[in-house]
């Protein structure tokens, strides 16, 4: 049971640091870039980017990271992990909001983009831009702010959980 608490919490602290830095990525180079591009290019290289990143290794760190923390703290609860349980919990309430503000805000803004359709026939491009953007960036970096919070958390859990089992 100590190899499965000590690898599921190593597992979730990497997925959630990947998460953290992918949505950090976005708010502090990504965006900033596409801020300055023109209507189509915004609209057609975002669609592009909501299409590419539905992958395996997204997926993996992004439901992973809510998994093996989960079972992280179920594992801490019943064995040896137990001081770092708070630490854990903490970081997994974090992922869990950036899980549902990703799930509830910015997929749904990523979809309604994806049914604009082909940027060279949308009528009316800065609309469309304008009612994603703000929203989407805005909401990007609340999400940024509280996958870096849970990787923190998840990292100090990772250092109590050792100097009360070594």
């Amino acid at each position: 049971m100590r190899v499965a608490q000590q690898v599921s919490l190593i597992a979730a602290t990497i997925t959630s640091g990947l998460m953290a830095g992918l949505f950090a990525a976005f708010a502090y180079a990504v965006m900033p870039a596409l801020r300055t591009a023109d209507d189509q290019t915004f609209v057609g290289v975002m669609q592009r980017i909501n299409v590419a990143i539905v992958n395996g290794w997204f997926m993996l760190s992004f439901l992973g990271a809510l998994v093996f923390a989960a079972l992280s703290a179920l594992l801490a609860w019943r064995g040896d992990g137990r001081p770092a349980l708070p630490w854990i919990i903490v970081g997994l309430t974090l992922y869990l909001a950036m899980f549902v503000i990703t799930t509830a805000v910015n997929v749904p803004l990523n979809d309604k983009l994806a049914s604009a359709g082909d940027p060279g026939h949308i009528a009316d491009l800065a609309a469309v831009r304008a009612h994603f953007e703000s929203s989407w960036v805005t909401w990007n970096i609340v999400r940024a702010l509280a996958s870096t919070a849970a990787f923190g958390c998840l990292s100090w859990a990772l250092v109590v959980y050792g100097r009360a089992t070594g």
